[in-house]
């Protein structure tokens, strides 16, 4: 066992936990925060994406000491109460189904605006071509991603 003091959505977590464990299960497990889920183990479907100071990650195939002392965000921590441009888009475009994924694809979109604030259509599929959406709503999630793109717009 290691003890590694994780900073999550703002706040310092101490946990102790084996070395090798994925950080997405310390998350879940040891933290409590259900929002990041887990898909495929191998980081191919992006359910499990956090942010990691700032940018995208699949926190499946990290552990915590992968981390140091990065800021965690996860899709708890993106707002208090969705009011984020990019989740306030999602809600709007009526994108989730079955919303698996949605917190994933949600933190994707937000690293991905934040390197690439008026992103094409081209630009988006290429950011999101490794994250699975089991029920196919693609077509509403660059929808999503065009929509909270206008709107940080100065």
């Amino acid at each position: 066992m290691a003890t590694y003091d994780l900073k999550v959505n703002g706040r310092v977590h101490t946990v102790d936990v084996q070395p090798d464990k994925p950080l997405l299960w310390v998350l879940r497990e040891e933290i409590g925060l259900h929002g990041v889920k887990y898909g495929c183990g191998i980081a191919e479907c992006g359910a499990c994406t956090v942010l990691i100071g700032g940018i995208a990650e699949r926190s499946c195939n990290l552990t915590s000491a992968d981390v140091g002392n990065a800021e965690i965000t996860t899709i708890e921590g993106l707002s208090v109460d969705g009011e984020h441009p990019v989740q306030q888009a999602w809600i709007e475009g009526d994108v989730p189904q079955c919303g698996f994924c949605q917190p994933g694809f949600i933190l994707q979109t937000v690293s991905l605006l934040e390197s690439n604030p008026e992103p094409t259509d081209a630009d988006i599929d290429r950011e999101m071509s490794d994250m699975i959406c089991r029920c196919g709503t693609y077509q509403r999630i660059r929808g999503a991603i065009h929509v909270a793109a206008e709107r940080r717009k100065p």
